[in-house]
């Protein structure tokens, strides 16, 4: 569990709602249904018109990594490079065809798999870059669902108040459907401004970092997989593994 979000988001909570009741207020005049309809709808609505509905359901499945992130296997991953490329030089590449088998990682067996079938390097490279150029689109095109609501919410929230000033306007005669209608116009834009500061903007660059991590990881099994194919030393697939190891 990544403890750090958590926290961060009961603080935001506390945070709100102490400042809410020192001011002299009260924590239910935060809550106005017709505004958060109206933003959060609103905001929904604007992100599916922008984008395929499997990005927006990756980029759904995705918000679980805030709490919950994807295991970092990238310090197994530099101990088993030395592994292979040892075995490799001593044994050759069908060797390595158990490490494969016992895989769970699809990028790597996908790597080991071209190393035995003696892809050539500059091939097998290749191969692997394009692989990762297409995770990481997908995967950033994912997370942008919750940039564009960051970017889309403020505007709605605004949207909202106008519809709240409206609402006042019309009953200018009947002074007892003034305060809800002023309420809704202030409230709308707490949510928009609120939810696009304290939750779709962090929730988005959270996630660019963890994709990022995940890049830099496939990058480096890349390099060794390449260093294994070409016949490497072990020395010198550990150096490239040390220029990588402070990245990740």
């Amino acid at each position: 569990m990544d403890w750090a979000s958590l926290v961060g988001f009961i603080l935001v909570v506390v945070g709100i709602s102490s400042g809410q009741l020192m001011e002299g207020g009260r924590l239910s005049s935060l809550v106005q249904p017709a505004a958060f309809v109206i933003v959060v709808i609103g905001t929904l609505g604007a992100v599916l018109l922008q984008s395929r509905m499997s990005t927006f359901r990756r980029g759904l499945r995705m918000l679980k990594w805030i709490i919950s992130e994807p295991q970092d296997n990238s310090r197994k991953n530099i101990q088993d490079a030395l592994i292979w490329s040892a075995v490799a030089r001593r044994e050759g590449f069908l060797s390595l065809e158990r490490y494969m088998d016992a895989s769970d990682d699809a990028f790597i067996s996908k790597g080991l798999r071209l190393v035995i079938d003696g892809v050539d390097p500059s091939r097998l490279k290749d191969i692997l870059d394009v692989d990762i150029s297409l995770y990481e689109i997908e995967q950033r095109q994912a997370a942008k669902i919750w940039e564009a609501a960051g970017g889309y919410s403020p505007t709605i929230g605004i949207l909202g108040a106008v519809l709240g000033l409206i609402h006042v306007m019309e009953n200018l005669t009947d002074p007892a459907k003034l305060g809800g209608g002023i309420a809704v116009a202030f409230v709308a834009t707490i949510y928009g401004v609120g939810l696009a500061n304290l939750f779709f903007l962090p929730v988005s660059n959270k996630l660019k970092e963890i994709i990022g991590r995940e890049i830099t990881r496939r990058e480096m099994l890349s390099d060794i997989f390449y260093s294994i194919a070409v016949g490497d030393s072990p020395r010198i697939v550990e150096e490239r593994v040390d220029n990588h190891s402070s990245q990740v």
